[in-house]
């Protein structure tokens, strides 16, 4: 059986058939060619567009001369209204910045000291779910989403204003598309967008939240009175060059992208990776095996009994990465493959195509967690799997997310059996990997004989 994948277009489409292909998901608008090409070019009238597959060239973009591909604001520039100035949107100066500001919350002993807070959400998250045909990404989101909130301000997601972050953004998520005017006209920043009324209203309300939960926490810092998780840590961090910490409004824009970031990518990763496991019933069974590690309760050491759980959840991270593209920008003049790349061109790695590539795995788009013990697993680990980026721009949430993964999922799996249904999701692109309707499952409780 193999899991899952889009259409992909016929190999010429008009521009305007392409943009609207894009704008309902980019995944299904690209060609099927572009899973065996090192390299493709994009024309249009606005702009030029190269996806580059060649491991050599990725790393040259990603890692080696990360300044000279700067990211791009065409994509940027649509999500701006809910992420302000947030890390995830911001270059140069200003973006190393923040990191060094916000790196320190997650290195090293960080991630056993957030732990607990993730074993409390699993342990939610399998008591809220019972038996019946479920539709999983809505499960997963709030599971992803209680994580977010319980790591980053010590509340629930019964919280009442964590509750209406969640709802808000929910709402928001079904009225954002992936592209918008930006993408494809690139103008000044004070060029109409001509975002949909309820996309700024969502983001507004968001942010209006995200705001009263920072000023409270701001409150309690000063009075001595703040707990010691990842939003304290991050915000009473000093930049060791200027000797500043964030604003208020700064911290809002972190925020903002942490959960956009820590809540939609875990949550689309995690429920791709349960269909994964309802469609192979053997891995399902091993891994219910393997968490019985966790009967031993709340301790940090477990991770290292979770290893099936740790390969399935990244065979799913790579079959459905949650960020399909990243967009960065050429700033100097480039020759890729004898091809001449002009300073302003879009520079575009997708995730999605380098990880089903055929000129590079072994057995591209089925479902195998044993193929990172292989020779070409581990050479296409370094190589060809870059699910959180790569080089310096590496997500600084990676180590937390393949805790979190491997955890929730061995929690679910220990507690219930997941089951395929007549419903058979399609992958579409939007803000992340998700299904065009939906992954529904038919839950049900394991039992003792399981």
């Amino acid at each position: 059986m193999i899991p899952p994948k889009p259409p992909s277009r016929p190999e010429k489409v008009s521009l305007l058939k392409y943009v609207r292909l894009f704008r309902q998901d980019i995944l299904s608008a690209q060609p099927a060619k572009l899973y065996r090409a090192w390299m493709a070019q994009f024309k249009t009238p606005f702009f030029r567009s190269y996806m580059i597959n060649q491991p050599s060239l990725v790393k040259t973009v990603l890692n080696q001369r990360p300044r000279d591909f700067p990211k791009s604001d065409r994509i940027g520039a649509g999500l701006r209204p809910l992420l302000g100035n947030s890390v995830f949107l911001t270059n140069g100066e200003t973006w190393e910045r923040q990191r060094r500001i916000i790196d320190p919350a997650f290195e090293g002993g960080r991630l056993r000291d957030t732990f607990p807070a993730m074993w409390q959400a699993g342990e939610a998250a399998t008591a809220r779910l019972e038996d019946g045909v479920k539709e999983v990404e809505e499960i997963t989101s709030f599971a992803a989403a209680d994580v977010i909130f319980r790591t980053l301000f010590s509340i629930p997601i019964e919280d009442r204003i964590a509750q209406a972050v969640f709802s808000e953004f929910r709402a928001y998520q079904r009225t954002q598309p992936i592209l918008n005017l930006a993408a494809f006209v690139k103008g000044p920043k004070w060029m109409p967008r001509l975002f949909r009324p309820q996309t700024k209203q969502t983001a507004k309300s968001i942010r209006g939240l995200i705001t009263q939960l920072t000023e409270a926490r701001m409150a309690q810092i000063t009075a001595g009175t703040a707990p010691d998780d990842l939003a304290t840590k991050i915000m009473t961090t000093v930049d060791p060059e200027t000797g500043e910490t964030f604003t208020t409004e700064e911290m809002v824009d972190q925020v903002a992208i942490f959960f956009l970031a820590g809540h939609e990518t875990s949550a689309s990763a995690l429920a791709w990776t349960l269909y994964l496991l309802a469609m192979f019933p053997d891995w399902q069974d091993k891994l219910a095996e393997e968490a019985k590690a966790l009967d031993a309760g709340c301790d940090f050491k477990v991770m290292s009994k979770l290893r099936l759980s740790r390969d399935v959840f990244r065979e799913g991270l790579r079959l459905y990465p949650p960020v399909p593209m990243m967009v960065r920008e050429s700033k100097c003049p480039e020759t890729f493959r004898d091809r001449e790349i002009k300073p302003g061109a879009q520079v575009v790695i997708s995730p999605w195509h380098l990880h089903r590539h055929e000129r590079l795995w072994d057995n591209p788009d089925g479902f195998d967690p044993t193929r990172w013990e292989t020779d070409n697993g581990k050479q296409c680990m370094r190589d060809a799997f870059i699910p959180f980026s790569s080089g310096p721009r590496v997500c600084t949430g990676a180590g937390f997310a393949m805790v979190e993964g491997p955890l929730l999922l061995s929690m679910l799996v220990r507690n219930f059996r997941f089951e395929t249904t007549e419903h058979r999701p399609v992958p579409v692109a939007h803000l992340t990997v998700r299904s065009k309707d939906g992954i529904w499952l038919k839950v049900s409780k394991r039992t003792d004989h399981d």
